[in-house]
């Protein structure tokens, strides 16, 4: 049957499993949109307030569901509007397809209005892109974008599609729908090396990281660490994997860890890390951070190995497939001796910081909202101290429910994510922002509102730039270079003035009276919580430091 290419690419949306698409119509996109609209029953679009909103909520909608995120957006401004969303979902690993128009072929290079080499601007923040210029090229394009986007270490991936090419027609062949397509296998030498490994090591620690959410190995990952019996830390991406209340787990390494995390670490002969990274916010001091001790690194992608830290051994391939060769494997338990050791340390007094909970604090309000949340509430954030304070105080109890920008850092990103985790669970989610990130993407709120979206917002207010702050105070003497914001905006008004509700907290003793009221509301809610500007995130290990660095008091 004959088939426009705006046709074609609705078609194949539909053909890949896609009910859920964000953005943000605009004129090279009238077409994909018109039939859109022809499609409503098929796929339900969500319209945001600016496209880098959109980028977000796909994004957010990929991590909290698995599956691949969409996005449209129109040529030039719409299309470059992207590009911070795209960079997040690249340093992040996300599936994200996002297609873009453009103008018609033949003017293209003219300088024709809002026109854009989007392929080139995006070509180092996407997994690929591609622009098409010939219709019958359009279906195998955008097939084999979603199967670049999931396959491997996933990532976004950018299809632009020039107008003409929109309206064109050509011959179209449905397809079936997408069967998951097997890894390669892991190799049986490095498997052998890896279990002898394992084997020989007296004090194993496992450092997992974003990518056991990515490939569903959390269960494999317990079972592995039990058969073991090695203490575990997370990468901040790894946060959720593992239940907060299991024995093993210690909690987060890193700049911002728990102590007995990263301690424990310090002192282990081997760390199997587990799809991570290695991110310098995690390790500190790489010199360090593998001295006297082997590591042996379970990534599915293979520039990863020896890029941050050097390796012993290295197992290239899915998590899940690799945890579970390990598991069939002679792997022994480890000696009484080490676990008694990591009890130790959990027991020693800078595992057990806190803040002064005499006064409203964000530790306060953070417990207080996971006592009110499911464990499988999606937690959003944006970027910043608050972003680190959820990390250490929110306990996350299932896989898929932390949703933040990890390798970017992207304030503003949170309003977007929160939409598209809570459009994609169906689901209340929880939103942990601050004044700073709020005020770059608060224009978001409508689109909650427009969808009366259960969404809560905590705003923790301390009236600065927070974590910038905190290293001026750290290492700047206390020179605060245009980090105080002296922002008037009434945050409940505001809320109101969009048609959410606003709620206001100032006092401890009315905590569990405003969230009470809080998860209530059906709709959107935004609760302002005013906290101290010299409130710090601790522990704190310095930039290039270790755990003998550690900072754990102002």
């Amino acid at each position: 049957m004959k088939l426009t290419g705006a046709q074609i690419v609705i078609e194949i949306l539909c053909e890949q499993g896609v009910d859920t698409v964000f953005g943000y119509p605009g004129g090279t996109v009238l077409n994909i949109y018109d039939e859109l609209y022809k499609s409503s029953g098929r796929i339900k679009h969500y319209i945001t307030c600016h496209e880098q909103g959109a980028a977000h909520a796909a994004d957010g909608y990929a991590r909290s569901t698995g599956k691949t995120g969409v996005v449209f957006a129109t040529s030039g401004p719409g299309a470059t509007n992207l590009v911070t969303g795209l960079a997040t979902a690249y340093l992040d690993s996300t599936p994200v397809v996002a297609i873009t128009g453009n103008v018609a072929c033949p003017p293209i290079g003219r300088d024709s209005f809002q026109e854009v080499d989007i392929c080139g601007v995006t070509m180092p923040i996407t997994k690929h892109n591609y622009i098409v210029k010939d219709v019958t090229r359009l279906a195998h394009v955008v097939r084999e974008a979603f199967r670049i986007a999931r396959r491997g270490r996933p990532g976004p991936v950018l299809i632009d599609i020039p107008k003409d090419v929109q309206v064109a027609e050509c011959e179209f062949e449905p397809a079936a729908a997408p069967v998951a397509k097997e890894e390669k296998e892991v190799d049986s030498t490095s498997l052998k090396k890896a279990v002898k490994l394992i084997k020989d090591a007296k004090k194993p620690f496992i450092y997992f990281g974003g990518g056991v959410v990515i490939s569903d190995a959390s269960k494999e990952l317990i079972r592995f660490a039990e058969k073991i019996g090695a203490p575990m830390g997370s990468s901040m991406m790894g946060l959720s994997a593992v239940p907060n209340k299991h024995p093993l787990f210690l909690g987060m390494t890193g700049m911002h860890g728990r102590f007995a995390a990263s301690k424990v670490l310090s002192e282990s002969d081997l760390i199997i890390a587990v799809g991570t990274r290695f991110s310098d916010r995690a390790t500190g001091n790489k010199l360090q951070f593998s001295k006297n001790r082997r590591v042996l690194h379970i990534d599915i992608d293979p520039a990863e190995i020896g890029k941050n830290i050097p390796v012993y051994v290295s197992l290239v391939g899915d998590v899940k497939q690799a945890l579970n060769l390990l598991l069939a494997s002679d792997i022994k338990h480890t000696a009484q001796s080490w676990h008694d050791e990591g009890e130790a340390i959990k027991n020693m007094p800078d595992s057990h910081l806190t803040m002064d909970m005499s006064r409203l604090n964000p530790q306060a309000v953070i417990e207080a909202v996971r006592k009110r949340t499911a464990d499988d509430t999606v937690v959003a954030t944006d970027v910043g101290q608050h972003q680190m304070w959820a990390a250490q105080y929110y306990h996350f109890g299932n896989p898929r429910t932390f949703v933040t920008s990890g390798g970017l850092g992207t304030m503003g990103f949170g309003m977007g994510a929160a939409i598209g985790a809570c459009v994609g669970t169906g689901k209340r989610t929880v939103l942990f922002t601050s004044d700073g990130s709020f005020h770059m993407n608060m224009n978001e709120l409508a689109t909650a509102v427009t969808n009366n979206l259960p969404l809560v917002v905590i705003l923790l207010d301390n009236n600065a730039l927070g974590m910038v702050r905190q290293w001026q105070t750290m290492f700047f003497d206390n020179r605060y270079s245009h980090t105080t914001l002296s922002r008037q905006t009434n945050y409940a008004k505001l809320a109101e003035a969009f048609g959410a509700a606003g709620l206001c907290l100032t006092d401890k003793k009315d905590i569990d009276a405003i969230l009470d009221k809080a998860f209530e509301v059906d709709g959107p809610v935004l609760v302002h919580v005013k906290i101290d500007s010299d409130e710090m995130v601790l522990p704190m290990i310095p930039p290039g430091g270790t755990i003998n660095d550690i900072i754990t008091k102002n």
